[in-house]
């Protein structure tokens, strides 16, 4: 995190028809999945490198397909603490999905042997997704990779066992 000058975001300001909902549902959960900053409604920031400007452009063109209008806005926050306030809100997001994924790693552990490898892979999968829109990584992020850990050496102790 900057401590100076804030740095670059990449902004998406958006509006869509209310009828039919499908396309504001679709975008809602995209955006959801990016981690995306919600500014204010239609308006939402990520930090701004190529691979964020990318996805927020292709869901630009979706909205547009869907009758709706779209720009993307390249943007600096005028001071670090307005920066600082974005990343906070983003990494409390993030912190909160992290601790549910370490719950989720401790109740696994108690599953019968093939729910918890099911458990397991699913959890992986989980904590990769959440990895992709991590840009501010809290604390809970090393946890739940602990708590994922756990239960892989608890999974493998299991199959020794068998």
């Amino acid at each position: 995190m900057p401590t100076t000058s804030p740095g670059e975001w990449v902004l998406l300001s958006y509006r869509l028809p209310r009828e039919p909902s499908g396309p504001r549902t679709t975008l809602w959960r995209r955006l959801k999945r990016l981690g995306v900053a919600q500014l204010a409604d239609g308006l939402v920031a990520l930090p701004a490198d190529a691979r964020t400007r990318e996805q927020l452009e292709w869901l630009a063109g979706d909205v547009t397909e869907a009758g709706g209008t779209a720009g993307i806005w390249l943007a600096r926050p005028t001071t670090a603490a307005q920066e600082r306030e974005l990343a906070t809100t983003m990494a409390t997001a993030r912190a909160e999905e992290y601790r549910a994924l370490a719950e989720q790693c401790r109740a696994a552990a108690d599953a019968d042997p093939a729910e918890r490898a099911r458990a397991l892979r699913r959890l992986r999968g989980e904590l990769r997704a959440i990895g992709r829109r991590d840009f501010f990584p809290p604390p809970e992020r090393d946890a739940a990779a602990a708590a994922l850990r756990d239960l892989a050496a608890a999974d493998r102790t299991e199959a020794v066992a068998r």
